[in-house]
């Protein structure tokens, strides 16, 4: 078995941790294709197995990979979600972070999680992606994203018009300093803390949410994954910003802009015992009363 292994850095307290997971991945005899930059950190830090290679470009990876693992938090595994593609290769997301929502496996959960991958007692999740259309270049070769898409205005500039529409079909005007278009698995994320509301990650679904909306009678709204939803800006500054969940670009007001269901999926692998329920609990104190 070859796993690709990306992570942005080793902090020191990581340290013995990390040094955990290659140890066990030398045990499985799981050969690790490490991310080059993150190689380099570690290299001279930690032991690694004989036969770690390096990788460094999504090309580097194909279908001889059975798993590309995330080793931080829910920033390092959407970093990971660049580099996999459309290659179809199921990620596992390992927790150093803060709250690791997507990235759900713990560290104490490290030799777990490595002997599951062996003897195949996980599950794999398809997670829906949201991909942009527009009229100009953007994004390179990455112009999908598994938490949202979303529409800001600039810096201190005052608040914008966003005019959107359903398969052509005029839904609303939005007085706000943005909007958000999340997949299910972006419900619990940024279009969470603007009031948005949470959606199973099987529902089929997009979320339209404003961020700070002029208007006390605008509100989220799910609609079906298999719309088009197209956009035309207006603003008092000449430029605003596009998002594909961490990635943004400044793209001038009269930009042409679409998003629909991305063709491939993602396959997040989870352990048995890990469900979306549990995590709601865990992660986000879901129903969390002294009474019960």
């Amino acid at each position: 078995m070859k796993v690709a292994i990306y992570s942005r850095v080793m902090e020191e307290e990581q340290r013995k941790d990390v040094q955990s997971f290659f140890d066990e991945l030398a045990a499985q005899q799981i050969q690790p294709l490490v991310f080059l930059p993150f190689f380099q950190n570690l290299k001279d830090r930690i032991h690694l197995p004989v036969n770690t290679t390096t990788f460094y470009l999504p090309e580097d990876l194909n279908e001889q990979i059975d798993f590309v693992v995330s080793l931080g938090g829910d920033g390092t595994l959407l970093d990971t979600i660049t580099l996999v593609q459309d290659k179809n290769i199921p990620v596992v997301g390992i927790n150093f972070g803060r709250l690791g929502f997507l990235a759900s496996i713990g560290k104490d959960e490290l030799e777990v999680a490595v002997k599951a991958l062996m003897k195949g007692t996980y599950v794999v999740e398809k997670r829906t992606m949201i991909h942009l259309d527009a009229d100009l270049p953007l994004f390179g070769h990455t112009p999908f994203a598994l938490n949202e898409f979303a529409i800001h205005k600039r810096d201190t500039a005052p608040m914008i018009k966003v005019h959107t529409y359903l398969n052509g079909e005029f839904l609303n005007t939005y007085w706000c300093d943005g909007l958000i278009v999340a997949t299910p698995t972006g419900s619990t994320g940024y279009s969470l803390s603007c009031n948005g509301p949470i959606v199973f990650p099987d529902s089929g679904s997009f979320l339209i949410t404003p961020v700070a909306p002029h208007n006390l009678n605008v509100r989220s709204i799910v609609v079906p994954d298999n719309n088009i939803i197209s956009f035309e800006i207006e603003s008092r500054s000449d430029q605003v910003i596009c998002a594909m969940d961490s990635r943004r670009e400044i793209v001038n007001k009269n930009v042409q802009l679409a998003v629909r269901k991305e063709a491939f999926e993602l396959k997040l692998v989870r352990l048995n015992e890990n469900n979306f329920l549990q995590t709601l609990h865990n992660k986000l104190t879901w129903g969390l009363d002294r009474r019960n």
